[in-house]
């Protein structure tokens, strides 16, 4: 079993740490603030150090929460084919303020035809035009996950030509 060494850190130790783990991955103020806790544990004067090295990396511009929900929320639109919903909560996962997503979330999708947002999805994970109730449930809920909106994801179901007794037991579903 491996045992964590007791090590007290000082500010600039704890400092080397926070650049050393923004230089592995581009971290939110939230995320970045919950390793160096990790790392410091019960030290009496942790969350000082933590505060200290915060304010230090927004200084030098290492630490932006808004260049990274901008950043975060043009990938996932552009590459991952997400939709807006998907990019919101996971900011809000990563602990970035709900002003903050708001803005960036909008401005990325700014533009943006969700529909055609929604076929590339389903183009980039293959999902084709379903056959039965069980795939169009299936294609439904993987759209759904994604963040697309239901008024979206029917427009899609719709232009496959999917009846509308398996369009109105997907709605009911979508109620409950």
């Amino acid at each position: 079993m491996f045992r964590r060494s007791k090590k007290t850190y000082d500010a600039p130790a704890l400092y080397e740490y926070a650049v050393g783990a923004l230089g592995r991955k581009m971290r939110t103020v939230a995320e970045l603030k919950r390793l160096m806790r990790q790392r410091v544990g019960q030290q009496p004067d942790s969350e000082i150090l933590i505060e200290a090295v915060v304010i230090k990396l927004k200084e030098q511009k290492y630490l932006n929460d808004s260049q990274y929900a901008g950043l975060f929320a043009s990938y996932r639109k552009e590459n991952q084919k997400f939709g807006r919903m998907r990019v919101i909560t996971d900011l809000r996962a990563k602990g970035v303020h709900a002003e903050v997503i708001e803005k960036s979330v909008a401005s990325a999708y700014a533009g943006t035809n969700e529909e055609k947002l929604a076929r590339d999805f389903l183009a980039r994970k293959r999902l084709r035009k379903p056959a039965n109730e069980k795939e169009t449930a299936r294609v439904f809920r993987a759209l759904l996950r994604a963040g697309f909106s239901s008024k979206t994801i029917f427009k899609v179901l719709k232009k496959w030509d999917v009846d509308e007794e398996t369009l109105g037991l997907l709605e009911a579903e979508l109620e409950h």
